[in-house]
C-alpha cells in the first residue's frame, strides 16, 4: 500500500444531503461526507438511512469519502 493509498472500510448511511452528497458512520463513531463514486452513480444505485456501504476514505482529507459498493 502506498503512502497517497485511499483506505475502504465499512459505514452506515446516516443521512442524505443535498448534491448526491451521503453522510456516514464509520466503525469507529466518525462521521464522514460521501458521494458516490464510479458505477454506483452511473447504476443509480439507491441508499436509505441504515443501509451499510463501503467507503473509500480520501488519503489527504479523513472527513470525505467516495461510496464505491452497497453492502447486502
Amino acid at each position: 500500500m502506498g503512502l497517497n493509498a485511499a483506505m475502504k472500510v465499512e459505514a452506515e448511511v446516516v443521512d442524505l444531503l443535498p448534491n448526491a452528497t451521503v453522510e456516514v458512520k464509520l466503525e469507529n463513531q466518525d462521521l464522514v461526507l460521501a458521494h458516490f463514486a464510479g458505477a454506483t452513480k452511473t447504476n443509480f444505485v439507491r441508499v436509505r438511512p441504515g443501509d451499510r456501504v463501503e467507503v473509500e476514505l480520501s488519503p489527504f482529507d479523513r472527513s470525505r469519502g467516495r461510496i464505491v459498493k452497497l453492502l447486502k
